[in-house]
């Protein structure tokens, strides 16, 4: 067992260096975990990663967070969460403290720097969504349910719909690709043999199930606690982010509608406001799950920014908590099932359809208004695209260069 401090200055390093988002983030994670400080093995690492990759939520906080728990157990977990989500966190909130301080309650949607944000998110998501389309949808099947998950997204507003794509993207995969999946269900073998990948009291599962049962009572339980009028929004704001937090699956950008349709539609954060953060967080280490910092930053109340940031931030990531520790002393027996597996492709083929939907609203409706817009969006895509700039420094180059020319 690892000592609490160890293992939160090792996240706390990738806290700080780790830019690149999701994908970047388990390189780094398997670089430093079981190439340099030999936690893990690469079955134990392949693992965990699975897992993390199954659940709903911030897949690369979520192996981050399991690493931790199966190095020093739930204070172990603890520690990895704190010091990788720590350096993001505060330098949202810090700008959101900006952003207020300087615009106050009128902001300013043409501000140059925050609209070079803006494009730059642009940018980053369209070659998200075709790296996924290309990774995810290599067949007819595939495309198909992308694309009607888009459309679905695109002609309905309510919250839940994305839940609904989802599901219903499942129910695909059972349909289309359970053959294919049973033909390679072999290739799962080394996957979950091995060594157990957590501790002694993430076994048991007892434990596991009462982690589930208190993901699932806070979800359906936390909106009866909310008043109609939101006026507790201390409350309402931890409701919001818990949902989100609870029903996305594939990664940060991802997290984008589901958080609009709760921060922005409400009103407590303008739709200027929440773009020019989301750019914002895409230049910083870490998760992009601490956006919600930002948010709660912004968000009006008694409580304050520092207060509100931290509500928003547990809020997004606890249901990441409660799923990861509450599957895993079952997650040997899950990924051997065909069915599973195959539902599995048909839920990642719908997410490419949810990004693809959050591109065009509220991403590209809410930044490109211009033809000087779009001019800039193309060197933005040039400096990404073809120059091959990482996306932290490709998003600081925009929010300067957008200072000059927007």
């Amino acid at each position: 067992m690892k000592h609490f401090f160890e293992i939160l200055r090792e996240f706390f390093l990738l806290g700080l260096t780790s830019f690149g988002g999701p994908t970047a983030h388990v390189a780094f994670f398997r670089d430093r975990f079981v190439g340099v400080k030999k936690w893990l093995s690469e079955s134990d690492f392949a693992d965990l990663l699975a897992l993390c990759q199954f659940l709903p939520g911030p897949a690369s906080s979520q192996l981050g967070l399991s690493i931790g728990w199966r190095q020093g157990g739930l204070r172990g977990a603890i520690a990895a969460w704190i010091g990788f989500t720590l350096p993001s966190a505060i330098a949202l909130i810090l700008f959101g403290i900006g952003v207020r301080a300087v615009s106050g309650e009128s902001f300013d949607a043409s501000a140059g720097s925050l609209r070079g944000l803006q494009i730059a998110v642009v940018a980053v998501i369209a070659s998200a969504v075709a790296s996924m389309w290309k990774s995810l949808c290599p067949e007819k099947p595939h495309q198909f349910i992308a694309l009607l998950a888009a459309a679905a997204m695109l002609l309905s507003t309510v919250a839940w719909m994305q839940l609904v794509v989802i599901g219903l993207g499942a129910l695909a995969g059972l349909v289309f690709f359970r053959k294919s999946v049973e033909a390679k269900s072999a290739d799962l073998t080394g996957l979950v043999q091995g060594s157990n990948p957590v501790g002694s009291l993430a076994s048991s599962r007892c434990f596991g199930i009462s982690c589930l049962v208190v993901f699932f009572v806070l979800l359906f339980g936390l909106p009866f606690l909310v008043p109609a009028n939101q006026e507790n929004s201390i409350l309402a704001a931890f409701n919001a982010m818990y949902r989100s937090g609870s029903l996305v699956f594939g990664g940060g950008h991802v997290v984008l509608p589901l958080l609009s349709q709760e921060v922005v539609t409400p009103g407590w954060v303008s739709g200027e406001e929440f773009l020019a953060g989301y750019g914002a967080a895409q230049a910083v280490p870490g998760p992009l799950f601490t956006f919600a910092a930002y948010l709660g930053a912004m968000m009006d109340d008694v409580g304050g920014p520092w207060l509100m940031g931290a509500v928003c931030l547990v809020g997004v990531f606890l249901p990441a908590w409660l799923l990861v520790l509450g599957v895993m002393p079952f997650w040997g027996s899950v990924v051997k099932k065909p069915s599973l597996r195959a539902a599995l492709v048909g839920t990642n083929a719908a997410v490419v359809g949810l990004l693809g939907a959050a591109l065009y609203s509220p991403v590209w409706t809410g930044a490109i208004g211009s033809t000087k817009d779009v001019v800039f969006l193309i060197g933005v895509a040039a400096a990404y695209l073809v120059a091959k700039l990482p996306v932290w420094l490709v998003v600081i180059l925009a929010g300067a260069a957008g200072g000059f020319f927007l």
